[in-house]
């Protein structure tokens, strides 16, 4: 008989596992030569999917024409995936496509009559400039409450964000110096250049990266800059929001450590160390919130892939074709004691 064990060792492990880096993908890749690989794959109604069985031909020329009417780009349904796998697939290789065009155009100006690159970033880094908000008062900050835990966390989201505007408005200023001659843009001026090579191509200058977050295309990135900042200034100025943008904090789980010590303080007997966090879907968009929960906070802009979400029953349900993406109503977050 056959030892099926050595075959999908041999397959799984060593033919087409030995090639596989992800470890989720070697586990899938086991899970099929398992499920696949024995007596019942002789069986006259086996197939590994609908059109895909095992051929039974005499010869090996039989073999090679059945091989060559087999589909040249398989659908994910056959590995088991949803239909919108294959969008995300296209996407992401039309993306590399585009990168890599991108990243091999000419940098220097050219002679013709149209404007040129150097005028094209001068304009926008103007416009950002105007645009960008102010820097932070700190005197603002102690009038709220320096020992509160929620004020904490706010603390050290407002100091990332200045740094953020801090280095955006002197990338910027910088910038529009070199352009206008002030300051010499040499190639040892690594920053500048990477930032009027990025802004030319709408892409985010790497220097503003590395002290925010990643986002698909600058103009993106600029619009959160002012959402996340508008969050900020609003929870300064007229108090703490009914409902917080998860996503647009720089450390959302800091946001739900200072709500269980928010939690902590107000149960006298719990203990920290013993507090979980718990949610509840609600059926209500961020609209339809009018006031805080009496303990805990409400928190939207948390988004599904992979999975569909039904309002009505509350339920994860299977993605729509062709909608990758689902964004979740708004959630109560609250802490209880676990102990």
């Amino acid at each position: 008989g056959i030892s099926w064990n050595t075959v999908c060792y041999m397959i799984g492990e060593v033919q087409y596992g030995g090639r596989v880096t992800d470890d989720y993908d070697k586990r899938l890749l086991n899970c099929f030569a398992r499920v696949w690989f024995n007596e019942n794959m002789f069986d006259s109604a086996f197939c590994f999917y609908t059109g895909y069985k095992i051929p039974v031909c005499k010869t090996l020329e039989q073999y090679f024409d059945y091989i060559q009417l087999l589909p040249a780009m398989d659908s994910p349904e056959v590995f088991g995936l949803h239909p919108n796998a294959d969008i995300t697939y296209q996407r992401n290789t039309s993306a590399d496509v585009l990168d890599t065009i991108t990243n091999i155009q000419p940098k220097e100006s050219g002679g013709g009559s149209g404007e040129t690159r150097e005028s094209v970033v001068y304009r926008s880094a103007e416009d950002m400039l105007e645009k960008l908000p102010p820097d932070y008062v700190k005197a603002h900050l102690v009038k709220m409450g320096a020992l509160n835990s929620m004020n904490i966390f706010l603390r050290q989201e407002i100091d990332r964000m200045q740094k953020v505007i801090t280095v955006v408005r002197t990338s910027l200023n910088d910038l529009k110096l070199a352009i206008d001659g002030a300051i010499v843009m040499s190639e040892a001026s690594k920053n500048l250049r990477d930032v009027l090579d990025n802004m030319y191509d709408a892409r985010i200058p790497q220097v503003w990266r590395r002290v925010s977050w990643d986002s698909s295309t600058l103009g993106f990135w600029f619009t959160e800059l002012l959402d996340r900042n508008a969050q900020l200034s609003t929870w300064i100025f007229q108090g703490r929001p009914k409902v917080f943008w998860m996503t647009g904090f720089f450390n959302p789980q800091g946001f739900l450590t200072a709500m269980k010590q928010e939690a902590t303080e107000a149960h006298k007997d719990w203990a920290l160390d013993k507090v979980a966090i718990h949610n509840d879907v609600l059926k209500l968009t961020r609209e339809e919130i009018t006031s805080s929960p009496s303990e805990g906070v409400y928190i939207y802009g948390l988004y599904l892939e992979g999975a569909g979400w039904d309002k009505r029953r509350s339920i994860l349900v299977e993605s729509t074709p062709k909608i990758l993406f689902v964004q979740l109503p708004v959630l109560h977050m609250f802490a209880v004691d676990s102990s």
